[in-house]
Formats: C-alpha cells, sequence, structure tokens
C-alpha cells in the first residue's frame, strides 16, 4: 500500500465522500491540520473502541470514566453521595444518628447524667453550714471601726463574769491614743470600783470613780450599752443608766478601735444606729 492510499479516506482526504469511519469529524477544532499525513497511522484506527471520541466508545466496558455504566458508582455503599450512606450510624447526618448516645445532638442525650444541660442531673444539695451566732466570743476580743465613732451610734456588749474576778477593761482608741478607759475592779483593796479614765500623748487623765453602786456579780451574767453622742459615752447596765464620760478627744471618726480584756466571757457584740 502506498502513501496516497492510505490518506484516501482520512479526514484530511476526501472527507466529503463519507469515508465512514469518522462521522463529523472534519469539523473538530483539536485535530491539527498535519495530522493526516501521519504515514503510522492505520486507516482503521477509528474503530478502536477505547478512543475516547469513538462512535463506539459507549459501549466499551465500564473501566473508562464517561462509560454509560459508570453512573451506577452512586448505590455502593462506600461512595458518598450514595443513597444508602444516611444509613451507615457513623455518617453525621444519617437519620438513625441521633439515637446514638455519644451524640451532642441526640434525643436521648439529656438523660446522661454527665451531661451539662441535662435536666436529670440535678445537683446534690450542698451541705448547710449555720451561720454561727455570735456566742463565746474569745477574750481578749478586738473591734475595728474604720470609719470611726458617731453621734446616736449604739454598741451591746452581753458577757458572764468569771468567778472569782479580778477586773475587766474596755478600751476605746484613736490610732495609739487611749481616748476612754471603762476598768471594773472587782476587789481594790476591798472595794469595788468602776475606773474611768483617758490616755493621751502617753498621758492619764484625771480618774473617774464615783458611782451609786457596782453592777457586776462574779459568775453572773451582763449586758452593757454604750451609746456615743458628740458630746460624751454613756453607759448602761443591765438595763440602767450607770455613767457619762465626757470626751476627752474631739475627733470621734478618728476612734477606730474598742479592745476587751480579763475576766469575762463574751456571748454578744452588736454596733447599731439610733434613730
Amino acid at each position: 500500500m502506498n502513501l496516497s492510499d492510505a490518506l484516501g479516506d482520512w479526514p484530511g482526504g476526501n472527507q466529503s465522500g463519507g469515508g465512514g469511519a469518522w462521522p463529523g469529524q472534519n469539523n473538530n477544532p483539536t485535530w491539527p491540520a498535519g495530522q493526516p499525513t501521519n504515514p503510522t497511522w492505520p486507516g482503521g484506527q477509528p474503530t478502536n473502541p477505547t478512543w475516547p471520541g469513538g462512535p463506539s466508545q459507549p459501549s466499551a466496558p465500564g473501566g473508562w470514566p464517561s462509560a454509560p455504566s459508570q453512573p451506577a458508582q452512586p448505590s455502593g455503599p462506600g461512595w458518598p453521595s450514595g443513597p444508602s450512606q444516611p444509613t451507615n450510624p457513623s455518617w453525621p447526618s444519617g437519620p438513625s444518628q441521633p439515637t446514638n448516645p455519644s451524640w451532642p445532638s441526640g434525643p436521648s442525650q439529656p438523660t446522661n447524667p454527665s451531661w451539662p444541660s441535662g435536666p436529670a442531673p440535678a445537683p446534690a444539695p450542698s451541705p448547710s453550714f449555720p451561720v454561727a451566732p455570735q456566742q463565746n466570743l474569745s477574750v481578749p476580743f478586738q473591734k475595728d471601726f474604720p470609719s470611726g465613732l458617731y453621734d446616736k451610734m449604739l454598741i451591746t456588749i452581753a458577757g458572764t463574769v468569771k468567778n472569782n474576778p479580778n477586773k475587766f477593761i474596755i478600751d476605746f482608741y484613736a490610732g495609739s491614743e487611749l481616748v476612754f478607759h471603762f476598768n471594773p475592779r472587782f476587789n481594790e483593796n476591798g472595794r469595788q470600783v468602776i475606773v474611768r479614765n483617758s490616755e493621751i500623748g502617753k498621758k492619764w487623765g484625771k480618774e473617774e470613780r464615783d458611782l451609786p453602786h457596782f453592777p457586776f456579780r462574779s459568775g453572773q451574767g451582763f449586758e452593757i450599752k454604750i451609746m456615743v453622742t458628740n458630746h460624751s459615752f454613756k453607759v448602761a447596765v443591765n438595763g440602767s443608766h450607770l455613767l457619762e464620760f465626757k470626751h476627752r478627744y474631739s475627733n470621734l471618726r478618728a476612734i477606730n478601735r474598742m479592745m476587751l480584756y480579763h475576766d469575762v466571757t463574751l456571748s454578744k457584740f452588736n454596733v447599731e444606729n439610733l434613730p
């Protein structure tokens, strides 16, 4: 066979004569113009079933990507868009997934007691610790007044005198200045007396001792009320007015601490404002 015979029916030859092997091939834009001169291409090549553009290609077995049998692939169990895929329990959008107890949005999840938002895990009742009343407060006792003292401030102190007492003391301080010293003494040379004084500028002032009676008893309870006014400390014991100590230190707001010492036990301490 010579070269002209081999090219007689090729797209570059008499195409209008209907060589028959390549219908519609003459308008193929991707075919190079010099291709028909390839001497090694047999004239019967277009019938090769594996050629992508060949007319018999659709009948090729399913190994070619565009083969008609390829669309059956989605029915495979491993294909993402396959119709049977949603039934896979490990697939996030599967219809049966919400029943998995480990799935966050599952309907049965709230019953899991370890789930934070579940209605079932009612918090265990925390042990209740009752607020202890101010009973048996330790002595020595200190009370700070960060804002100082002021007019119509009422301080209540309740407790019990110890058996065989010697004395007890209530002191009010402005910094290091002792502005009011209240000192009941149960046996001062055989006498019972309440000494009142102040120590300002490291100097003791004049003692005040006179009283109509001594209200405290060994082993018995007591209640002291100290009312602060702009002019003095007024002291009542067991509901009766006992004495008044005029201020020797005028800046009440600077009086910021009270101390209680010695032979009493303390069961109550309270501060309130009188109308």
